[in-house]
This record gives C-alpha cells, sequence and structure tokens, in this order.
C-alpha cells in the first residue's frame, strides 16, 4: 500500500478533537480536586477523602498517559508527512505505524479511565441512595403521591 500525505493528516483533526476532549477531562479533575481540597480544609479527619484521593490521583495519570500518547502520535503523524514530503515513503510508512499505535494506546488508556470515573459516580450514587432509603419512612408513608393519581391529572 503506498501511504499519501492526505493519509496521515486525516488524522489531524481527530487527534485534534481526541486532545481537547482529554484537556477536558483534566480540566473537571482539576477542579474536582479542588473541591476536594477545600472540604479537607473545612473536615481534615473525613476517612472517605483518603479513598477519593487515591482515585483522583489514578485517573490524573491515567489522563497524564492519555495525553502524552496523544501528543506522541500527534509529533508522529507530523514527522510522517514531513518524510512523505521529502520522499522517503518506507520511513514514513514505519512512522505512522508507531502514530496509529501510539494512538491505539492513548485510546485504551482512556478506556481504562473511563471504567474508574464511572465505578466513582456509581459509589458517589449509592452513597445517595442509601441516604435516601434512610431517611424514607415515618410519616412518608401516610403522605405518598399515588403515580395512578397522577398520570390522569
Amino acid at each position: 500500500m503506498e501511504l499519501q500525505l492526505s493519509t496521515p493528516a486525516l488524522l489531524f483533526s481527530a487527534i485534534t478533537l481526541l486532545m481537547l476532549a482529554y484537556t477536558n477531562r483534566f480540566l473537571a479533575i482539576a477542579t474536582l480536586i479542588r473541591g476536594l481540597h477545600k472540604n479537607y480544609l473545612k473536615a481534615p479527619d473525613q476517612e472517605i477523602i483518603v479513598e477519593q484521593i487515591q482515585n483522583l490521583r489514578k485517573r490524573l495519570n491515567l489522563i497524564k498517559n492519555m495525553q502524552w500518547f496523544g501528543v506522541f502520535s500527534f509529533l508522529l503523524c507530523v514527522s510522517c508527512m514531513f518524510l512523505l514530503f521529502k520522499g522517503f515513503t518506507s520511513a514514513a510508512n514505519w512512522v505512522f505505524m508507531g502514530s496509529m499505535l501510539s494512538l491505539l494506546i492513548s485510546l485504551g488508556i482512556s478506556l481504562v479511565e473511563i471504567q474508574i470515573s464511572t465505578k466513582a459516580l456509581n459509589l458517589e450514587l449509592s452513597d445517595m441512595e442509601g441516604l435516601f432509603q434512610e431517611r424514607k419512612g415515618g410519616l412518608d408513608l401516610f403522605f405518598k403521591k399515588d403515580d395512578k393519581n397522577d398520570a390522569t391529572h
């Protein structure tokens, strides 16, 4: 297969959008960490904060690696285009394969980070459900709205 200059150029927009998504994840994690820091300063003896710190530190490292491999893929893609422009097609093929491999690694790390963040959000939801179930009861049973009556109104 003959690699043409337009082939690695197609990756430019994909990698750029991917890096934007990774940056948004990083900014979201940074906001969470800053909020957690404020909560810690208010109540430093909370045990749950230690677990959240470990989770956020792991996610931060994953995002750093995602970004690193994404940038490396972008650099290899640019190098591939330069090699193609200079006429070194054999070297360009290898560099392009490296770029694709780096992008694949970046996406794989992204999947792991998504799994960790989803698990953390599910834990938060289960905590809130537990609080809701504890508060439910007492007079709430007598004043509960009937879903059948709400549907007809």
